[in-house]
């Protein structure tokens, strides 16, 4: 994004677990911060050296340790590439259980410390879930082995749990035991144009209903993005003139073992949603073609790459219940425009699309000239206290970075702050790993 510029004079690229575990000994003996970084594919500046501390970059270790095609679980160094991950169990018939957008540059090891989501959270959950163990260094250097592959653990407390989201604040991971699932043998989409945004969760409803195990993903865009993908050459998938004038899209994934069963279903569902009698949709696509199915998704995933072409964006990822996404959004565009900074000068775009599945908000306000001071005092805390009062998160999947340790306090308790400082405290009491990160 350009919003974030790092300070550090110094970048050390260990190959092993051990050469990490020398470098941080070698920190900790004179208090030199380390800043752990992955494929540095953040957006909320957790993986930026803000005051000259070394960064320690895992893009060395990038070696897969085991793969076993009976059990699915596949242990890999933190540096290994998410989508060369994915090449490599995929002859195997297995998947990862995540998918990003950035899975060309994002690493296992940064995916893990910043818990990320993306799009098949719907159908295999989260990284909590997935992960089965860690491999990690400490704060003092020393190399904490829990590479479980036992799907079944129940012996005391679960550590790994600590580091998963903890964005390198309690020591750095160097290797992942993780689950993969079984590949479909089928995946089919479908892309539909909705009159108005009411209709999204009844939508959804019935989706879930007709679908039922299938269902892999079911992810939401506004007329806004949707309008400026089209611009920039990502459609348009359906028929600009049945598209009329609807409020928002969605895309609808199945990932089953029989294709001929799965598209029954998506066409028996298709044609039920067009002969309602109170429609809830204008129209729809059901991908005919590996192509049409890969330019479907390329229109979702293209989204955020559209959105640096129209300016600086002010990127907010949050969670809000579903049925509050487009007042979310509409909220922060009226406060834009009440203080006079909506316009060619100042902000030219604020839209949504996300994750409807897991109440995943992602809010774009564009800046067509460039970030301004007047423009984020408008935007912070102004959007943190919205998504508050909706009783949502202030950080679904990006993490909190530096970006916003400030308004944790938006989430979290004072009581959740004093814990979560007190075991930062017990892990790493000398605070040299990424300092300045996710507490306040």
């Amino acid at each position: 994004m350009g919003k974030y510029f790092g300070h550090a004079t110094c970048v050390l690229r260990p190959r092993t677990t051990q050469q990490v575990s020398e470098i941080v000994k070698y920190c900790a003996s004179r208090r030199i911060g380390i800043v752990p970084q992955g494929g540095n594919t953040g957006m909320v500046g957790g993986s930026i050296s803000l005051r000259k501390e070394i960064v320690l970059s895992l893009g060395a270790m990038s070696n897969v340790r085991s793969f076993d095609p009976v059990s699915g679980i596949l242990v890999a160094d933190a540096g290994c590439i998410l989508q060369s991950l994915s090449d490599h169990i995929a002859p195997h018939k297995h998947i990862m259980p995540l998918d990003l957008g950035a899975k060309g540059s994002c690493q296992i090891g940064g995916n893990v410390s910043t818990n990320a989501g993306g799009l098949r959270l719907l159908r295999y959950g989260s990284l909590h879930g997935n992960v089965l163990g860690i491999e990690a260094v400490l704060p003092d250097g020393t190399i904490l082995d829990q590479l479980s592959v036992l799907r079944k653990d129940n012996t005391g407390y679960d550590m790994k749990q600590l580091f998963i989201g903890a964005e390198g604040t309690l020591g750095i991971v160097t290797g992942v035991s993780i689950m993969a699932p079984p590949a479909p043998q089928a995946s089919n989409n479908l892309f539909l144009a909705l009159p108005k945004f009411d209709n999204v969760l009844p939508l959804y409803q019935q989706v879930k209903g007709q679908l039922g195990e299938i269902l892999s993903a079911f992810e939401y865009i506004d007329r806004t993005a949707y309008d400026m993908g089209v611009k920039h050459g990502l459609g348009p998938i359906l028929n600009l003139d049945e598209v009329g004038d609807a409020e928002c899209f969605v895309l609808v994934e199945t990932s089953g073992g029989n294709n001929t069963h799965d598209e029954e279903k998506l066409n028996i569902l298709l044609e039920s949603l067009m002969s309602a009698d109170e429609s809830l949709i204008n129209t729809g696509v059901l991908s005919q073609s590996p192509g049409q199915f890969e330019n479907i998704w390329a229109l979702r995933e293209g989204l955020t790459e559209c959105v640096q072409k129209e300016g600086k964006p002010y990127k907010y990822d949050v969670s809000v219940p579903l049925t509050d996404f487009q007042k979310v959004v509409d909220q922060v565009r009226e406060r834009m425009i009440s203080k006079g900074l909506y316009g060619d000068h100042g902000i030219t775009k604020v839209m949504g699309y996300g994750h409807v599945g897991d109440g995943n908000l992602h809010l774009n306000v564009i800046a067509k000239n460039g970030y301004r001071p007047e423009l984020e005092e408008a935007l912070e805390p102004f959007i943190y206290e919205v998504v508050a009062s909706h009783k949502g998160s202030i950080s679904a999947e990006h993490g909190i970075g530096s970006m916003k340790t400030d308004a944790l306090r938006y989430s979290k308790s004072d009581v959740s702050i004093q814990w979560m400082k007190k075991i930062k405290q017990v892990f790493d009491p000398l605070n040299i790993m990424n300092p300045g990160k996710v507490l306040p």
